[in-house]
């Protein structure tokens, strides 16, 4: 075997070795990737775990309706600090709204308005009607403002285009309560995983609005 032959043998080689060592290279970043990505989902589940308990513990000792949204818009906002958090809740032919943006329930005159988000004074929730309400529960589904759109909402553009709004459904066994509303600034708009995080607390909270309003029922006629 001449030297060209061997030179050219050897470059073959080299070539061999260095394609081998890219494909091995690229499977290793995959495998790093996918560890990575694993962990992340990982620790993502363990933080919802971990807020989904410390959110039933605190509200498993609640008997009255109010206080029982209270503590879960307290907790909410832990999460998502500075957003709004409304609670809308069917009854037979129209809805029952409780609004939080202290330790209390708001009142008209010291619930906090849109004005920051534009010109107004209205609060988002002034512009629910029954019918949008009603639309909202039968969707059963996280609607974002984009969708109260197109179901109805109807109010001063100025307003409504400078804030995200969403609403998560709140219901038992296929049948819908009400739902929460939560909104901020635009800039402020709600992750996908904080979405993830509340949505993991609905049931429990469903089930303890309804033996609260049960409660409520007997009492009512007790007195």
């Amino acid at each position: 075997m001449d030297y060209k032959q061997r030179h050219k043998r050897l470059r073959l080689l080299i070539k061999k070795l260095n394609s081998e060592r890219k494909r091995q290279a690229k499977k290793t970043d995959i495998l790093c990737n996918d560890l990575i990505a694993a962990q992340r989902h990982f620790i993502k589940k363990l933080n919802t775990i971990n807020f989904t308990a410390n959110f039933y513990e605190s509200i498993i000792a609640s008997t009255d309706l109010s206080g029982l949204l209270c503590t879960a818009s307290s907790l909410i906002k832990e999460k998502i600090t500075d957003a709004n958090i409304s609670f809308f809740l069917r009854e037979a032919e129209s809805f029952e709204l409780f609004m939080f943006y202290s330790d209390r329930p708001a009142t008209s005159e010291k619930s906090p308005t849109l004005q920051s988000y534009g010109d107004g004074a209205q609060r988002l929730e002034d512009y629910f009607s029954p019918e949008l309400v009603e639309d909202i529960c039968k969707a059963n589904k996280v609607c974002t403002i984009e969708d109260m759109f197109a179901m109805g909402l109807q109010g001063n553009l100025n307003v409504l285009n400078k804030i995200s709004a969403v609403t998560i459904p709140l219901g038992l066994f296929g049948s819908s309560l009400g739902f929460i509303l939560i909104y901020d600034r635009l800039e402020n708009k709600l992750t996908a995983d904080e979405i993830d995080d509340i949505c993991a607390v609905t049931c429990g909270l469903s089930r303890a609005i309804t033996s609260c309003q049960i409660d409520s029922r007997k009492s009512k006629i007790e007195n």
